[in-house]
């Protein structure tokens, strides 16, 4: 097979490139600029474009496939040579449903909680032997990629409702045709793409409906909205409902229960028991027993940045969280304070996605800080301006998020102070965001603190 990349250079599109070239495939790409980590990676696999830019030549009739990344325009001179020679043209998540035609493919979708989920499944399976695949968002320990694709008879896959390509605006996930479908939740996000909320619901509504027949749906039936959605929906597939099981907390541990067998966990927090069982269940679908299932989830210690631990001492815990969405964030600072009840709770949150600096949007966080002791909002007009955004007056995120004591800067000097002013004795500190803090070394502060 010969495939071709344009936009080889992104995240996710860099590891397909890599593990389509470890399965055997001539691998050639272009992009017109490449970043760390993607760049070493595709170097140290030999296929590192030569030179950036877009080289209408290097595409030839003898290609058997283009993938196209998000990152690629519509007049890309390397996509229109491919359409000119009538060549095969796949988004990311069109390839990966051409490589896993004959697998039994497992899709995590939802909201929130998809890349935890995802990763909690690949740990079991690969804990307990089995062969499988795999897309995932994110870093995973005992994983040197976030794609894998083999002759394995079964794939996990992270299914993201943002859309495939330039070229095909549908989601991700309606492109994966799950046997075994998983719903994490329902919040109303990205509005640059999904202006209201009854749009992006239909996208879950056409999820189930992609599920393949005699399938199965895993959903989360805390949530009311996906609760009443399922309700509706007429599909025939089988339905599992999950919830928060039975668990116990002492000493900022969190032991718990599936059918009557108990493990102790390194990860914690309300939203990572609900993905647990949601886990359990897909896990479950691939012949694995409670028993094993217990076994192995005990050693999970969380995706990179998923309430990851950055420094401890005897009396404060860092963490640092990817939360960006309204009931992501709520649900995080919920699990810290409810895992450290007797710890005040700092937390700071960066509005960095294009929904969370829109002011329109801004009355969705009303609430979510409101269990965190000091909090603090922060943005920077840098990502306003890189989005070419309005400004956002500070008014207008305090007014959101409704919290009394609130502090909103806008600052990173001023952040870095206000961080450095706080009293961090017998206090956990939550940092969340899906950005950098306009470029502050939050890991060396971690450190300093602890």
């Amino acid at each position: 097979m010969k495939v071709h990349f344009i936009a080889i250079g992104g995240s996710v599109m860099h590891q397909l490139a890599i593990a389509l070239k470890r399965k055997g495939y001539i691998v050639t790409g272009s992009d017109d600029e490449i970043f760390e980590p993607a760049k070493s990676n595709l170097q140290k696999e030999g296929i590192l474009p030569e030179k950036d830019g877009w080289y209408p030549e290097k595409i030839t009739a003898d290609i058997d496939a283009v993938i196209l990344g998000m990152h690629a325009r519509e007049d890309n001179p390397e996509l229109q040579k491919a359409k000119s020679l009538n060549l095969s043209i796949h988004s990311f998540p069109e390839y990966i449903y051409e490589e896993s035609k004959n697998k039994k493919r497992i899709v995590v979708g939802g909201s929130h909680g998809k890349t935890t989920t995802t990763s909690m499944i690949m740990h079991v399976l690969k804990n307990s032997g089995k062969a499988f695949d795999y897309l995932v968002g994110a870093k995973l320990e005992g994983f040197d990629q976030s794609v894998a694709i083999t002759d394995a008879p079964l794939i996990v896959c992270e299914g993201d409702e943002y859309p495939a390509s330039v070229i095909e605006k549908r989601p991700k996930f309606h492109f994966l045709f799950p046997h075994v479908a998983i719903i994490t939740g329902i919040a109303w996000d990205h509005i640059n793409v999904f202006p209201t909320f009854d749009f992006y619901l239909e996208q879950f509504n056409i999820f189930i409906d992609k599920i393949e027949p005699g399938g199965v749906l895993i959903y989360n039936e805390t949530d009311e909205v996906l609760k009443k959605l399922v309700a509706e929906h007429p599909s025939k597939v089988r339905k599992i409902p999950y919830a928060i099981p039975e668990h116990t907390i002492e000493n900022g541990q969190t032991k718990v229960v599936v059918d009557n067998q108990a493990a102790t966990l390194n990860v914690f927090g309300n939203h990572n028991l609900l993905n647990l069982h949601a886990a359990y269940y897909a896990c479950k679908e691939a012949g694995i027993d409670t028993a094993t299932f217990l076994n192995a989830i005990a050693s999970f210690t969380g995706a990179s940045k998923r309430l990851e631990l950055l420094a401890k001492n005897e009396g404060t815990n860092v963490y640092r969280d990817f939360a960006h969405a309204p009931s992501k964030a709520k649900a995080t600072i919920e699990a810290v304070k409810q895992q450290f009840p007797n710890r005040k709770l700092v937390a700071v949150f960066e509005l960095h996605t294009f929904s969370s600096l829109n002011e329109k949007f801004m009355s969705e966080y009303k609430g979510a800080m409101d269990k965190a002791d000091e909090a603090v909002v922060f943005y920077s007009n840098h990502a306003l301006e890189l989005k070419r955004m309005p400004p956002l007056d500070p008014s207008v995120v305090e007014k959101g998020f409704d919290k009394k004591g609130l502090v909103v800067i806008n600052d990173k000097n001023k952040l870095q102070e206000w961080l450095q002013k706080q009293d961090y004795k017998n206090a956990n500190l939550l940092l969340m965001s899906s950005g950098n803090y306009d470029g502050l070394d939050i890991l060396t502060f971690a450190k300093e603190i602890v």
